[in-house]
């Protein structure tokens, strides 16, 4: 059986679709998998040693397509389910099946609060699509593979980092997805043990400047701030120095990881870290908390305008951003 599965974006969304891969190719006798993903995610697959073969969408859809044909699949196994890939299962003319984005119950839930959204997890909605090829969903959770070239030593961190330290995934893909920067230097402070900041080169402008609020220097910083924070976070900013995988490597070395609603949630799933999940416009009922591991949500309920979108916005539709600056930070780190 030769299987393509399709999932074009992002981080998340890809590493939630790994026991899809895994079921497939374990449950099935002389099954080939490959996957089709957007080329700059590509690098989060290569080291999957349950895919046979990589596709990217580079700039043409015609040549992807094209190069779909030429492989003669089985079945297509659409996991995103969007325009493009509706186009590829018209034009390979192979026999499909599709992922149900339950985009009505998302549409009622975030326009009338009201909650048709099934009570399941992502991953056994993704894995519903593979029912009817006789795969069935494991227990083992997500996959994460990270190439040996992107381990991070721990002698790359300061000394103070490398008995034990906590990263903190400050990015988000929306703004709303992610806690205001008075917050995120709340948080740090509450954390009190070594931090590693974890994000892309986007993230790198956030994370000096929470770093900076722990230095030495805080002349730009009220003396009621000072006051409030007293005790003195130790800061290292990995924003914007590794690749995807380096960070994972990060997070998989990591004691506990703090992060907002992004891959790198499940990036830390995967490794079976114990995660501490802070949602701000978005809601876990959606269906893509972390996934069998040990977690803590953190988030204001019983908001009236929450959630205002399934996926976010550059501020808050309101003004007010409750949804993020009236999060309780109650948890202890032993």
């Amino acid at each position: 059986m030769k299987v393509l599965i399709i999932r074009f974006s992002s981080i998340g969304d890809i590493v939630l679709t790994t026991p899809v891969i895994r079921n497939i190719k374990v449950q099935s006798d002389n099954s080939e998998v490959h996957f089709c993903t957007k080329e700059g995610y590509k690098s989060i697959l290569e080291a999957n040693p349950y895919i046979d073969k990589i596709l990217t969408l580079k700039d043409s859809l015609g040549d992807l397509i094209g190069e779909i044909k030429a492989e003669n699949y089985n079945y297509i196994i659409d996991l995103h389910n969007n325009l493009r890939t509706s186009i590829i299962k018209r034009r390979a003319k192979v026999e499909h099946y599709s992922f149900d984005k339950i985009n009505w119950q998302k549409w009622l839930m975030v326009n009338f609060k009201i909650n048709k959204l099934p009570s399941r997890h992502i991953v056994d909605r993704y894995m519903d699509t593979v029912k009817p090829l006789g795969i069935k969903t494991d227990s083992l959770g997500l996959d994460y593979f990270i190439p040996d070239k992107d381990i991070v030593p721990l002698d790359w961190l300061p000394e103070t980092h490398r008995k034990e330290y906590v990263v903190y995934a400050i990015g988000g893909q929306h703004e709303t997805k992610k806690l205001p920067m008075k917050r995120m230097i709340e948080l740090c402070d509450r954390i009190n043990k070594p931090i590693v900041l974890v994000g892309g080169k986007e993230d790198v402008e956030d994370a000096e400047e929470i770093k900076g609020f722990f230095s030495m220097d805080h002349d730009s910083h009220s003396a009621e701030d000072m006051e409030r924070l007293n005790k003195k976070a130790n800061i290292f900013n990995a924003c914007g120095k590794f690749s995807i995988n380096q960070s994972a490597s990060m997070i998989k070395q990591a004691k506990y990881v703090f992060t907002h609603d992004t891959g790198m949630m499940h990036i830390a799933a995967a490794f079976k870290k114990q995660v501490f999940s802070i949602w701000g416009n978005t809601i876990p009922e959606f269906g893509m908390y972390p996934y069998q591991t040990k977690f803590t949500i953190f988030e204001k309920k019983n908001l009236s305008c929450r959630p205002c979108s399934k996926l976010g916005y550059n501020k808050c539709p309101k003004g007010h951003f409750n949804c993020m600056n009236q999060i309780d930070f109650d948890f202890y780190l032993p």
